[in-house]
Formats: structure tokens, sequence, C-alpha cells
């Protein structure tokens, strides 16, 4: 492995944050170090909050807005995907703009193996991103099923159906329209009906999970703009007791 120092690797052209939303506060003064005035930053990690949450260490001007969809399996530390299927990395500036950090960008990835989307309106996008993540991820991690049984079970369709809905009423009253179901960014890309999201394979292997970063965000949200989320709710809190289980809290 090719490895710097955060203090070696000061003034990057490229700095992308790729960590678990745990450790994404731990980070911020290793990124302090390596930025300098002309670095861009992209942090794809799911959810909706790690662009403002960098941005206000080092500053928004720094960030470039950006999000992954990919279906991965990892099992202790091996991480499989089918590159095929893959739909990559989607970024793009706020305004829209092709701007020349994101020409540059495109520059860096043409000609690689790397799938790539710039967006006209990536702020939407991730939210639709953040609706998908909520009302696929968080139902079967409770339930401990595989992907097709959102098509299989009404129940659980019906689960996923209303968390998506509060996380549309919440997006609506910042300004953003996630409300169409039939987006291609809010859906996923073709996934075998066995499949188990993050939230889920984090169960299995008894890791603290991204619930915070999914429902405990946007509960945050909603209490802010004066939303109720009584599923987001339901679902953060019994997320929350399947990792107290995990780790032999409850029994």
């Amino acid at each position: 492995l090719n490895v710097r120092t955060a203090e070696e690797s000061f003034g990057a052209d490229l700095l992308i944050v790729a960590v678990k939303y745990g450790a994404l506060q731990e980070s911020l003064t290793l990124i302090e170090k390596i930025v300098d005035k002309h670095t861009i930053v992209m942090s794809p990690l799911n959810g909706i909050d790690s662009e403002s949450i960098i941005g206000t260490k080092i500053g928004t001007n720094h960030m470039v807005y950006s999000f992954m969809k990919i279906a991965a399996q990892r099992v202790g530390n091996e991480i499989t995907y089918n590159p095929d299927v893959t739909a990559g990395i989607f970024f793009g500036e706020k305004d829209g703009n092709r701007s020349e950090r994101i020409l540059a960008i495109q520059a860096l990835l043409e000609g690689t193996k790397v799938h790539y989307h710039i967006c006209d309106h990536i702020e939407q996008d991730i939210w639709f991103k953040f609706a998908l993540n909520i009302s696929k991820n968080l139902p079967q991690a409770i339930i401990n099923c595989g992907y097709g049984a959102y098509t299989d079970s009404a129940h659980l369709a019906y689960i996923s159906n209303r968390l998506r809905d509060e996380v549309v009423q919440v997006a609506a009253m910042k300004g953003i329209d996630i409300s169409d179901e039939n987006s291609s960014t809010g859906k996923n890309s073709d996934i075998s009906p066995d499949s188990r999201f993050s939230t889920l394979q984090d169960l299995d292997a008894k890791r603290e999970t991204e619930i915070e970063m999914f429902s405990g965000a946007l509960i945050r949200m909603g209490k802010e703009l004066g939303v109720e989320t009584p599923f987001n709710e339901f679902a953060y809190h019994a997320i929350k007791c399947l990792e107290e289980k995990n780790c032999g809290k409850i029994k």
C-alpha cells in the first residue's frame, strides 16, 4: 500500500473522503491537514450531511457534492461487488454548472473503469439516494430478510413506503422535491433478491450501524422543521435495540 500521513499529503489536488459515518468526526482533523486553498474534496458517504460537516471545518467552497450507488457485500475484511451493474459515483456543483473543477474530475475518471455521472441537480439526487437508503436499508435490517421481500411482502412494502414518505416531507420543507418514485436516481440498480444492504450487513457482523446518519439525521431535521417522523423514530429505536442485542447489553 502506498500510504502517506496527512501532513505529507498537504496540498493534494483531490481528496476523497470514504470513511464510515461514525469515523467522520475524528477524520476532520486529518482532512484539515491535507486541504490547501485549491484542494477539491468529495465525500460520497451515504446520508445528506457529510458535505456540510466537512465544509464547516474547512470551508464549503472546497466541497464538490457527490454520492455512490454500489451494491457490495462485506464479509470480514473482504468486499465484493459486481462492477458491471454498479452505477458508480455521481457528482456535480450545487448550481449544476459544468465548472472547471467538475471538468477536471471528469478528465481524471474518463477512460478508467470507474463509472461516473455528472449531475445537474446534485442536491436533489443526494436526497433521492437518502430516501432509497432509509426505505430499503432499514426495514430489511429490522426484519432480517433479503431485498426480494419488498416485492414478496405487502407489509414490508408498506413500512418501506411510509419511511420514504417521511423523507419526502422533510425534503419538501427544505425546498427539494423527491416525490417522483419513478426517478432513476431514486431506484436501485439490478440487485439479486437475496441481497442484504449495509445496515443488515453491519448487524450480521455485529458492527455498529449507520442509523444515526439515516433515521437519526431525519428525525433531527423533522423536529427542526415541524415534520412528524414516527416510522423513522420506530426504525431508529428498533435498530438501536438490535445493536444492543449484538453487544450483549440486552438478551
